[in-house]
């Protein structure tokens, strides 16, 4: 809920900066667009230059792009990753909660979520996720008694823990935010902005100058 107000306010409040610096944000976009354009043409006549100037030697431009074997290790990975997916899988299946209309539901988003972490490739992920269905901790299985600081099946929910955390960090972390934070007045920020662009558009101006 916090991360979700935090995008709210600051979306609203880029979106007003935005409205505000139209002009050089579209003449910034477009004056970069060029800058590197003729970066690239620049590149490719020096190109033209040296292989007119000496003879212009190919060896080795052409490789043999052999696909190299999958490693050993990494297909036993591949075999655990598809053994944890399929148990996890059968295990919670929404066919066997057909009868089950309070069930089925919940046994639908877990396969989904399943998929996804399995697709992903990340196999402490995937790991952490089967021990987390197995557990009983997504209500398809009655929760044992148990210590929760020792089981392995909490992994998963400490693992997207930190994800919200890292989450709420980083849109904190914004720009946007800290103006609105700190600022008495946050629209002064945008007299910072025009000053800004007023200066990169000058800069990207001198390189986009035809010589």
């Amino acid at each position: 809920m916090e991360i979700n107000e935090i995008i709210q306010k600051t979306s609203t409040f880029e979106n007003l900066l935005r409205s505000q610096l139209e002009n050089e944000l579209i003449e910034e976009q477009e004056l970069s667009l060029l800058y590197k354009q003729q970066k690239k043409a620049k590149k490719a006549k020096r190109l033209a230059q040296k292989r007119q100037g000496r003879k212009f030697d190919q060896t080795g431009v052409l490789t043999h792009n052999h696909p190299k074997p999958i490693p050993e290790n990494h297909s036993r990975e591949q075999q655990h990753k598809k053994q944890l997916y399929r148990e996890a899988m059968l295990y919670v299946h929404p066919d066997k909660f057909s009868m089950q209309t309070d069930k089925l539901d919940l046994a639908t988003s877990i396969t989904t979520q399943l998929i996804e972490i399995y697709r992903s490739g990340d196999l402490a992920a995937l790991k952490a996720y089967h021990a987390h269905i197995f557990s009983g901790n997504t209500l398809i299985k009655p929760l044992e008694k148990q210590e929760p600081s020792k089981g392995p099946e909490l992994t998963y929910l400490r693992m997207e823990l930190k994800k919200v955390q890292k989450e709420l960090a980083e849109v904190k972390n914004r720009q946007t935010y800290k103006v609105l934070m700190e600022y008495e007045n946050p629209m002064n920020f945008l007299d910072e902005l025009k000053a800004y662009y007023k200066d990169r558009l000058m800069k990207l101006h001198k390189r986009t100058r035809l010589k």
